[in-house]
């Protein structure tokens, strides 16, 4: 083992910790550790190519759906590996690219390996992978002023997968499949599930979800999420209210024996039973760090740990795994390393997702539930894309916008969005939560235009269809 060497900031992890090397703090000394690929989930194994693949999902969706508009249009293959390879034959040269950056780069030393604290402030590295520096199962001491764990997740798998020792995939490795199956199981009703079974079936793999809840996407309001599991159902073979209670090698590849006495087969399973942070050997035991009963780090609204210096942000700490809330919790985490005296705070008031599914799904503030729950007077008002007349150009028969509003003072609490381009359409409610949460949701419809005839109008007529004091104008 080396002898302990001295920086200024360590980062645990290459995702949006990378972005904390900052002009600020181009003085000091820094070290960035990954045991994975450079660029984390996002680019590697979630948000990127997951969405690349949606957008070939959704090209062969529309040439089988073309009928209806009149044209005729037929599908005639699906290559699979040429999908495949323009995708990560983009994304794996930039994650290259960045660990050859920090490599060589004279601003930042890279420990490809892992990480475990060993105290307060420092950690001992073992080298697991080649390409930097350092040998191969050669271990280092570091230690620093201002540590960041920034190390993110990886899938959770249920003990009777593993117990089964039967071959299997998650998100991190679906991906990359050799050939397109036949046949797809995927064990879990979240979000993951959804984008996987729209990429799969669309490509023409026959798709099996097995999930324990009632429905899909149960994070979502209740009504969205009803109309989605319905949508589902039509597109794919949905069983809802069962667990895998065992798992084996049998039929075209793997058989589920479920719960309620049926089996299912496929030729892959996919598990998508969610995520965990990557914080179970990080020797937090060592320090004075504390962690939730899920294992996310205990934070404030600074992104400090209980150890002064030692920050966290992102999926290892953050209740929200999503790409654009670790964004911006690196960046004002970037800003309290550089300014102290000046801290900024997380803004997770308005935190908005999408579901790239089919349909698209996305959301943002509170659901009718919880704004009942926050002791609000709820109304709502449930949009239907076919009523505008972008949706009439759509033929869109199933697309649905919920505004969420309360009812005493017209302000606005949440919009649910289903259907055609749902997270690109919630974008003006988003704005209008964060910017001016103190107008009522009519003077938001009519304190703007509107274009006419464009899908926005959906939102218009949701937020002018909310039963608020003083209304102002109507919904035609």
């Amino acid at each position: 083992m080396s002898e302990t060497s001295h920086y200024d900031l360590v980062i645990i992890g290459s995702g949006s910790g990378n972005s904390l090397v900052t002009p600020e703090l181009e003085g000091g000394r820094i070290a960035v550790v990954e045991e994975g690929v450079f660029g984390g989930t996002c680019l590697n194994v979630g948000c990127i190519p997951t969405k690349m693949f949606v957008y070939a999902a959704e090209v062969a969706s529309t040439i089988r759906d073309a009928a209806r508009f009149g044209i005729d249009a037929t599908l005639d293959q699906v290559r699979w590996t040429d999908i495949r390879d323009r995708i990560f034959g983009r994304i794996d040269p930039i994650s290259d690219g960045g660990r050859d950056y920090r490599v060589e780069g004279g601003q930042t030393e890279a420990f490809l390996g892992h990480a475990r604290f060993v105290g307060d402030h420092e950690l001992e590295v073992r080298i697991t992978r080649p390409g930097g520096r350092h040998e191969v199962g050669s271990v280092h001491r570091i230690e620093a002023e201002q540590i960041v764990i920034a190390t993110g997740s990886s899938p959770t798998i249920p003990p009777a997968v593993t117990e089964a020792g039967v071959p299997f995939h998650t998100s991190d490795t679906v991906m990359r499949l050799g050939e397109l199956p036949a046949s797809l199981v995927i064990l879990g009703g979240g979000v993951i599930a959804a984008e996987f079974a729209h990429i799969f079936s669309a490509l023409g793999v026959a798709v099996t979800i097995v999930t324990r809840g009632d429905g899909l996407l149960r994070v979502l309001d209740a009504e969205v999420a009803a109309a989605y599991t319905d949508l589902a159902r039509a597109q794919w073979t949905v069983r809802t209210g069962v667990e895998a209670s065992s798992v084996a090698e049998g039929g075209a590849g793997v058989e589920l024996g479920l719960t309620d006495g049926s089996v299912v087969t496929g030729e892959v399973l996919l598990v998508a039973t969610g995520r965990a942070p990557n914080t179970v050997d990080l020797g937090l035991e060592h320090t004075g760090v504390r962690t939730h009963e899920d294992g996310r780090v205990v934070v404030d609204r600074f992104g400090r740990t209980d150890v002064p210096g030692v920050w966290s942000l992102g999926d290892a700490s953050s209740e929200h795994q999503l790409k654009h809330v670790a964004n911006h919790e690196a960046r004002m985490v970037a800003h309290n390393l550089a300014h102290p005296d000046d801290l900024r705070a997380f803004d997770h008031r308005y935190v908005p997702a999408a579901i790239f599914s089919h349909p698209q799904v996305a959301t943002v503030g509170l659901t009718e539930q919880e704004a009942e729950d926050a002791g609000h007077e709820v109304t709502t008002k449930v949009q239907r894309y076919g009523d505008t007349a972008y949706g009439w150009a759509m033929e869109d028969t199933t697309g649905i916008l919920k505004a969420v509003g309360d009812v005493a003072t017209g302000q606005l609490l949440g919009v649910h969005a289903m259907g055609p381009h749902a997270s690109t359409l919630i974008q003006p409610a988003i704005q209008a939560l964060s910017m001016g949460p103190d107008r009522t949701a009519h003077e938001l419809a009519r304190g703007q235009y509107w274009i006419h005839p464009a899908m926005s109008e959906v939102l218009e007529n949701a937020l002018l269809g909310l039963q608020v004091p003083g209304d102002v104008g109507d919904a035609t």
